[in-house]
């Protein structure tokens, strides 16, 4: 369990680098860099497989497997795209950052897995952080955007539905999601071409698509999926609020956005959550 909660809090290290290389690539299509990052994902466990002397029939799963496997990652980032299109930003955002909740909350469900109090009043608490960051303290619902609303909700669910699943899938090696990243990729360059317009990259733009493929849109779903298939869930589900935050003071480390005392409160509270959600840890430490 140390060694997936080890793995799957060091996707959440990397997924907070995800808004950073989304400025430096903003002006590519969406589905063009999605694309290009699970093409270069692809290669990763490729270049994986080949060094562990991993036989190509590992990708030979049951269809099932595939349709979570592929489902999840495509369909996230889908729906997260539509989303985007369809509700200003923020209030996307902060209905996408259900996820982590909902995976603490689905857990219950699993074999063997049990959810204890501190588990949801942390979750709460991380969520409630993740509202203050993402909104900066004023949330508006209005009906126009309800459409995107949906989506954002979809978006939440199918990745928590992906993660609390793949625990499920505990003899289906990590390996598998080579197979899963390069069926996203076909998947999302068809997109590209029949719905999006035709872009060139420039020199820079290409380095940090490549960084968004070794990193937070690839390299970051093989560490997820050994953490959600041998670590703590509810805990990493906790832990996954410190994405927003992560995120937010590396664009302040970086210039691209500015500190506040809402920015702070927010990190009290989703640092007070992972406590709170780990306290089994604590008392074991004691």
């Amino acid at each position: 369990m140390k060694k997936g909660n080890f793995f799957g809090f060091s996707a959440i290290i990397i997924w907070s680098t995800l808004a950073l290389f989304t400025v430096l690539t903003k002006n590519i299509p969406p589905f063009l860099l999605l694309s290009i990052s699970f093409t270069i994902a692809s290669f990763l466990g490729i270049v994986w497989m080949f060094l562990a002397k991993e036989s190509i029939k590992v990708l030979k799963q049951p269809w099932y497997v595939w349709v979570v496997g592929v489902g999840g990652l495509f369909g996230y980032h889908l729906f997260y795209f539509l989303a985007l299109r369809n509700a200003p930003a923020v209030e996307a955002n902060l209905i996408n950052y259900l996820w982590p909740l909902l995976i603490v909350l689905f857990s219950a469900f699993l074999p063997n897995e049990r959810l204890k109090w501190y588990h949801t009043v942390g979750a709460i608490l991380g969520f409630s952080g993740a509202i203050l960051l993402v909104t900066r303290g004023g949330f508006l619902v209005q009906s126009e955007f309800i459409l995107g609303y949906f989506y954002a909700l979809l978006c939440a669910l199918t990745w928590s539905t992906y993660s609390v699943i793949s625990r499920l899938f505990g003899l289906v090696p990590t390996f598998a999601v080579t197979g899963f990243c390069v069926a996203v990729a076909l998947l999302s360059f068809t997109v590209y071409l029949g719905f999006e317009p035709s872009y060139a990259l420039s020199p820079n733009e290409w380095l940090a698509a490549l960084a968004l493929g070794l990193g937070p849109v690839g390299g970051a779903f093989y560490l997820w999926d050994v953490g959600m298939k041998k670590g703590d869930i509810k805990l990493l589900g906790t832990l996954s609020y410190a994405i927003p935050l992560l995120s937010t003071l590396l664009l302040i480390l970086f210039h691209l956005a500015q500190s506040s005392l809402i920015v702070w409160a927010a990190a009290a509270l989703i640092i007070a959550g992972s406590i709170v959600s780990s306290l089994k840890y604590w008392k074991k430490s004691a």
